[in-house]
């Protein structure tokens, strides 16, 4: 369904990403932000789901800046060398990257972020920092707490698992103190990366029940 694309930042840097549009006129477009694991498997099978769900969706490739290409598993060796790169995550070449997969869709319609795990870190800066956003979409990002001070400029939604061996309650509960407005919710039982099937953490019944309320969410925010 998909197709990959070339992107350029604001600073000239050229990065790669993915492609998914719907079979009619779009409802609008998405921004897809990665796990530490690329645009992999998983991520472009976000975008297609999203596609069939009637949105263009784009997954910048945000390690393109220091680790081109990167398309990652999950097994114990894979997962290690993953989180090895993770020392050079710079959140503010992050949001340029973001920005040129915004732009990328302008005239498709209304436009909004999604991410998960260190991309739902970035979906919530992305709904802090970047204009024209109509929506974003935190999956257990695990730096959301650090950041939480920051006003959002768009209506959020947040997905959390109640056994997050990396996000504890207490962070998820200061989330909800200092971001009132936006929707968030815990899955009982649930990890961390509850939502991704191709690995021994995805959880079915949290995935559907967070899938449906993301795109009631999206419904919701993302009007013409």
């Amino acid at each position: 369904m998909g197709k990959h694309l070339s992107l350029t930042a604001a600073d000239a840097h050229k990065l790669g990403g993915y492609r998914a549009d719907p079979a009619g006129t779009p409802k609008g477009g998405l921004v897809v932000v990665q796990e530490i694991f690329g645009v992999n498997k998983h991520i472009r099978a976000v975008c297609d789901r999203l596609a069939a769900e009637g949105y263009v969706a784009v997954a910048p490739a945000v390690f393109d800046r220091f680790a081109r290409d990167f398309d990652s598993g999950y097994t114990p060796d894979e997962i290690a060398h993953a989180r090895s790169l993770m020392g050079n995550i710079n959140f503010d070449h992050m949001m340029a990257d973001l920005t040129a997969a915004r732009d990328e869709m302008k005239g498709v319609g209304p436009l909004g972020v999604i991410g998960f795990c260190m991309g739902g870190t970035a979906a919530f800066l992305a709904g802090c920092r970047i204009t024209g956003l109509s929506a974003s979409v935190c999956y257990y990002g695990g730096a959301i707490a650090k950041f939480a001070d920051e006003k959002a400029k768009c209506p959020m939604q947040m997905h959390f698992g109640e056994k997050d061996e990396g996000i504890p309650m207490t962070a998820v509960e200061e989330i909800k103190k200092k971001q009132p407005q936006a929707e968030v919710y815990v899955y009982a039982g649930a990890p961390h990366a509850f939502s991704n099937d191709d690995r021994a953490s995805f959880r079915k019944e949290a995935t559907d029940l967070s899938w449906s309320r993301t795109l009631e969410f999206l419904a919701k925010t993302m009007k013409k």
